[in-house]
């Protein structure tokens, strides 16, 4: 019972981090004049900055990646203890 509640505390506050992160990205993409690739991983991410080239990013990426992760080990932990009970 202790690790499908751990595993769902961290599936949840893994969803919580990432979809808070697209949800402000998504917001702030219409501001964006210069990109490269996609804009809404462009303003989660960034790019490398050209000079004195204005930074139009979020720059949330580290915490977006922590998020993600936090879901993925969430979910293994609540499939293990699905699948595989003691």
């Amino acid at each position: 019972m202790k690790k499908v509640l751990i595993g769902g505390i961290l599936l949840f506050t893994g969803s919580l981090i990432s979809l808070a992160i697209i949800l402000a990205a998504a917001l702030y993409v219409p501001s964006i004049t210069a990109w490269s690739g996609s804009k809404l991983w462009y303003a989660i991410f960034g790019a490398k900055q050209y000079e004195d080239e204005v930074v139009q990013s979020l720059s949330l990426g580290f915490p977006f990646i922590v998020g993600v992760i936090l879901f993925v080990i969430g979910l293994i932990v609540l499939v293990n203890e699905y699948f595989i009970k003691d």
